[in-house]
């Protein structure tokens, strides 16, 4: 398993690279993971050696998304590094809470340019490899992406042309028989949220209208990851998988007066 995660320096990106390396050990395959982050830092470097405690092979490799040259340096790292790429985990995004109108032009391409062209670029650069290996990419976008976020300037936008940029992706490279697909993850507590989490009413009062009653840990992502770019999703393509405990799917029980689940 000759692996890709940008974004892999801490939260649902780290928790990406090792459930990826664990599952690839637990087939018998050894598993090579290039750990993608913003810039090279002890985080990255405790993910790295993680992967190799467990018995795997990992690198360490740095740049800014919002870069056009990046993407691409990144992609020739890693296969110069593994000799090819079985999978691609765009990962790596940035979030600016803003009202849309008082966002600059500047804040809006910014935004754009690491959550929409960074991924866009990614999987430019693997697709020869990925087509060599028939193997599979995953994009990390957001349920902000499946449904609209006011408040969360250009984020909710980004993201919801990121899951259209995988399902067209999707159809074009099915010939070529690579999978792609998204996870949306709900509300997860990440070093990008800690401070929200770090207020304990705030953290109850979500955690009190999730179904499953709890915020969702990067492991829970990553389990998702690895599944939709692993074998065991092999007729899995073109999907956007929301994990978020059932919070999206729970808006009819909000409404005053009709009867819930709990009633």
């Amino acid at each position: 398993m000759r692996a890709l995660v940008s974004g892999g320096s801490s939260g649902i990106g780290a928790s990406t690279c090792l459930r990826l390396a664990e599952a690839a050990l637990g087939r018998g395959v050894h598993p090579m993971i290039a750990v993608c982050g913003h810039e090279s830092n002890s985080s990255q470097e405790q993910v790295v050696r993680s992967i190799q405690s467990m018995g795997g092979t990992a690198i360490a490799l740095a740049g800014d998304l919002g870069d056009p040259d990046v993407p691409n340096q990144l992609v020739e790292a890693a296969v110069a590094e593994f000799g090819g790429l079985d999978a691609l985990v765009a990962n790596a995004g940035i979030a600016s809470p803003a009202a849309i109108c008082d966002l600059s032009v500047e804040d809006w391409e910014s935004m754009f340019s690491v959550n929409l062209r960074g991924p866009w670029l990614l999987a430019k650069a693997s697709y020869p490899h990925l087509k060599q290996s028939r193997g599979s990419a995953c994009f990390t976008s957001s349920m902000s992406g499946q449904l609209p976020h006011a408040g969360s300037g250009a984020y909710s936008p980004s993201k919801a042309a990121l899951t259209m940029l995988a399902q067209t992706l999707a159809l074009e490279w099915a010939p070529d028989g690579i999978r792609v697909n998204v996870v949306s993850p709900g509300m997860t507590h990440t070093r990008m949220t800690e401070k929200m989490y770090e207020d304990p009413k705030i953290k109850k009062a979500r955690e009190d209208i999730i179904p499953l009653s709890r915020i969702g840990d990067p492991m829970d992502i990553a389990n998702v990851i690895e599944f939709l770019v692993g074998p065991l999703s092999g007729y899995v393509t073109g999907q956007d998988i929301c994990v978020d405990g059932g919070f999206s799917k729970s808006i009819l029980s909000h409404i005053p007066g009709r009867p819930s689940s709990k009633s």
